[in-house]
C-alpha cells in the first residue's frame, strides 16, 4: 500500500470537505509516526492535540482493550463504571464540588451542550443573545459555528441560531459594552487555538467573570484544545498560578481520551443544574471504551508527573524556537506544549511542507502561524530533534521567499 494509492481510493469515495490529505499515516509509536511508503516523522501536531500520550502508549491500550473485552457499548439508558469513575475524576480535578458532567462525542458536541444550557438560563429572564470573540472557533455544527469568530467558516452556513455579537479577543471594554441584561451567555477560549495560539492578556477572564456577574450571564470556558495537560496544568483557566476563573461551563475533548473520542461539558453551580431527563442526550457519548481511555490518560498524567515534565519540555521547545535567527520569523506565543511559530509573511504551509519533507508534522492553522502541539510524553532528544529540523524548513523557505 503506497500514499499514492491511498490517495486514489480516498478520492474516490470521500467527500472533499478536506481536500486531499498530502500523507497517508500507517502506523505509530510514542511521538512517532509511519506513512504509508515507510517515512519516518516526529509527530508534533498529535491528531490537533489529540494524542496526549503519544501512539500505542501500553495505559491507553491495556485499558481501552480491557474494556472491549467486557462491556463495549451501553447507551445512556444504563449505569456503567467507567463513566461513573470518570465523572467523579473530572469533577476533583476541577475542584468544585457539586459540579455535574455531560459527556459527548467532542469539542463540537461539549459547546452545542454548553448552548443549550445557556438557552435555558436565558428562557427563565428572556436573554437569548450569546457573545463570542473574533477569531475564536468552537466547532463546526450550526451551533456551535454560530459562535465561531471565522466568518469564512460560518457565512456559507447562515442564516445560522443566533443571535450572537462578536468583539475583539482581549478588550474588556469592548466585552463590558455589549455583556448587559440581554446576553444569556458569553463564550471565550483562554487562548486561541484555531485562531492562531492567541493567550488571553493577564486580567482578562477574571474581567470577564466578573462582567458575567454583573450582568447576569453565564461565562462558559472552551479548553477543548487547552484542557487536560496541554499547558503543563489541568485546565489552562483554573490554578493558583494563572488569571484562574471559577466559569458556569466548562468544555472539554482533544486530550482526554488520548486518541479516542471523548468530550464533556461541565456544570458549575446553578448551571449544573439547569439539564433535566430528556432535555439532551447522546447514543455514543460517554461511552465505556472512551471512557475508559480517559481514565487512562488522567491516571498517567498524574502518576508520572507530565504536568511538570510538560512546563519543563515545553519551556525548552519555546527557547529553542525563539532562538531560531531568520528574518521570516516575528514572535513565538503560547505555553506548555502548545505554541505557536508567528511569521512575518503567509508562508506558514510552505514551512509545514519543508518541515514534512525533512521528517517533522507540524499545521499551518493560520496563513501565517505554524502549530506545535507535540504529545505530552515528547522527550527532551525528540525536542531538540523537531527543532534542528524546522530550524531548516524555516531557513528554506525564508530564503525561497527572499529571491
Amino acid at each position: 500500500m503506497s500514499t499514492e494509492t491511498m490517495a486514489k481510493r480516498w478520492s474516490s469515495v470521500m467527500m472533499d470537505n478536506y481536500g486531499l490529505p498530502p500523507i497517508a499515516l500507517m502506523a505509530g509509536q510514542g511521538s512517532r509516526v509511519i506513512d504509508a511508503d515507510g517515512a519516518e516523522y516526529l509527530d508534533f501536531i498529535a491528531g490537533i492535540a489529540v494524542s496526549s500520550l503519544g501512539h500505542r502508549h501500553p495505559a491507553v491500550v491495556e485499558a481501552v482493550s480491557r474494556q472491549v473485552n467486557t462491556l463495549t457499548h451501553t447507551s445512556n439508558l444504563f449505569l456503567h463504571e467507567p463513566g461513573l469513575a470518570l465523572a467523579e475524576r473530572l469533577v476533583e480535578l476541577v475542584d468544585q464540588p457539586g459540579a455535574r458532567v455531560y459527556f459527548t462525542n467532542d469539542g463540537t458536541e461539549a459547546n452545542e451542550c454548553a448552548l443549550k444550557i445557556a438557552r435555558l438560563h436565558g428562557g427563565k429572564s428572556g436573554r437569548s443573545t450569546v457573545v463570542s470573540t473574533d477569531n475564536s472557533f468552537h466547532g463546526r455544527t450550526l451551533g456551535s459555528l454560530s459562535i465561531t469568530g471565522n466568518p469564512a467558516k460560518r457565512l456559507p452556513f447562515e442564516p445560522l441560531p443566533g443571535p450572537v455579537t462578536f468583539v475583539p479577543y482581549g478588550d474588556v471594554e469592548a466585552l463590558a459594552r455589549v455583556v448587559d441584561r440581554s446576553v444569556s451567555a458569553v463564550f471565550l477560549e483562554p487562548t486561541q487555538g484555531e485562531g492562531g495560539i492567541v493567550p488571553a492578556p493577564p486580567g482578562y477572564l477574571a474581567a470577564a467573570r466578573r462582567i458575567c456577574d454583573e450582568a447576569g450571564a453565564l461565562l462558559v470556558i472552551d479548553e477543548v484544545q487547552s484542557g487536560i495537560g496541554r499547558t503543563g496544568r489541568w485546565f489552562a483557566s483554573l490554578g493558583p498560578d494563572r488569571d484562574s476563573v471559577r466559569p458556569d461551563l466548562l468544555t472539554l475533548a482533544k486530550g482526554l481520551g488520548g486518541g479516542l473520542p471523548i468530550g464533556a461539558c461541565i456544570g458549575f453551580g446553578e448551571a449544573g443544574e439547569l439539564l433535566t431527563p430528556g432535555s439532551h442526550g447522546s447514543t455514543f457519548g460517554g461511552n465505556p471504551v472512551s471512557c475508559a481511555a480517559a481514565l487512562a490518560v488522567l491516571d498517567t498524567i498524574a502518576e508520572q508527573n507530565l504536568l511538570e515534565h510538560v512546563r519543563v519540555v515545553g519551556a525548552r521547545l519555546f527557547a529553542g524556537l525563539a532562538a531560531i535567527d531568520d528574518p521570516l520569523i516575528a514572535e513565538i506565543r503560547g505555553s506548555g506544549l502548545w505554541l505557536g511559530v508567528v511569521l512575518v509573511e503567509d508562508r506558514a504551509g510552505a514551512v509545514e511542507k519543508a518541515a514534512a519533507a525533512r521528517g517533522l508534522l507540524v499545521n499551518a492553522v493560520k496563513p501565517s502561524v505554524v502549530r506545535l502541539a507535540p504529545p505530552l510524553i515528547v522527550t527532551p532528544i525528540e525536542v531538540d530533534d523537531a527543532l534542528a529540523i524546522l530550524t531548516e524548513a524555516v531557513h528554506e523557505v525564508s530564503r525561497a521567499g527572499s529571491k
